[in-house]
């Protein structure tokens, strides 16, 4: 998005700048290589953002914000251990460049500096940052339990994945903006409106990454199309299908894993249904995510970045 690249690279020379020690190097070079392949920095910029709409500038800001980015990234390290993903952004994974117990404690590393960031608030506002932080740390490890433990059920309830994306991935995006209002010095309403809205909206962008899995494009997409129903990953997509108890879902689940596989579930979802009501569902969250700014311009709060960005998450082609 080309108004937030100001804030990416302002926040890639800061990342750059971490101070690391040299030794010993087989812990400190995967760190430096794990945050050399960029991406998005979605979350620490929501925390830059928040911040603006306070006039807390972005200098006083970045400590939390790069907390925010080097816990995302230790989740990442550890989930490609999990995964068994041998690539990240086009690129080798930590525990594949080297080994799984090198990316295991170069994860934990990430995790620590986190705190180090955070340390370099040291009056009254620290509370606060902390107790969102750990909140929010618990949960995504919650959330990534619940992901592993959903491949073994056969059932799996809406209500159940709602739950794990958000606590997954929703609530680091809640904690980043709810980062920018403590700084502020925001009362209980407005940082719960702001955390609201990133948890709203990041589930309503995970629910696109379901059907943008299936009926994307690959070339703007990014990913292999029809992963999931390759594997039969039980997303919002999967779930609202197997919901109308048509026979032709249980056959589609049997199918070999192949091309056919997912041209069949293509079509399949879209006459039972299920791809409108995935799509109801995200707009539904959506919704709510912008019914939470309306709350914040009540209060006479300028949000329009936040307006952006949310739209430019959420348009993404389908």
């Amino acid at each position: 998005m080309t108004g937030l690249s100001h804030y990416a690279a302002y926040l890639e020379n800061e990342i750059s700048g971490i101070e690391l020690s040299d030794e010993p190097h087989n812990l400190y070079d995967t760190l430096r290589y794990f945050l050399s392949l960029g991406g998005k920095r979605m979350r620490p910029i929501l925390t830059l953002l928040s911040g603006e709409i306070f006039n807390i500038p972005k200098e006083e800001c970045v400590h939390a914000a790069l907390s925010i980015e080097l816990f995302h990234n230790f989740s990442l390290i550890h989930d490609d251990i999990m995964d068994g993903a041998p690539v990240r952004r086009g690129k080798p994974t930590v525990h594949t460049k080297w080994n799984t117990n090198i990316a295991i404690l170069s994860g934990d590393q990430l995790y620590i500096e986190a705190y180090h960031q955070l340390a370099n608030y040291s009056d009254h506002r620290l509370a606060l940052l902390l107790k969102s932080f750990n909140e929010t740390a618990i949960e995504v490890c919650q959330g990534q339990q619940m992901d592993m433990d959903f491949e073994s059920l056969e059932t799996v309830t809406e209500e159940g994945y709602i739950e794990m994306i958000r606590l997954k991935t929703s609530v680091l995006l809640g904690c980043a903006l709810e980062f920018g209002a403590i700084l502020g010095n925001q009362d209980e309403e407005t940082r719960r409106n702001l955390y609201e809205f990133g948890v709203s909206l990041g589930i309503a962008f995970q629910i696109q990454d379901d059907i943008l899995d299936l009926y994307g494009d690959p070339a703007i997409f990014g990913k292999q199309v029809g992963g999931d129903i390759l594997s039969n990953k039980k997303t919002l997509l999967f779930l609202k299908a197997m919901q109308t108890g048509d026979n032709r879902f249980n056959e589609l689940v049997r199918m070999n894993a192949d091309h056919q596989k997912v041209a069949h579930a293509k079509i399949l979802f879209e006459e039972l249904g299920a791809r409108k009501a995935t799509l109801d569902a995200m707009n539904g969250y959506y919704d709510q995510a912008m019914e939470n700014l309306k709350q914040l311009e009540a209060k006479g709060l300028k949000t329009d970045a936040l307006h952006a960005v949310a739209k430019f998450l959420i348009t993404r082609e389908l």
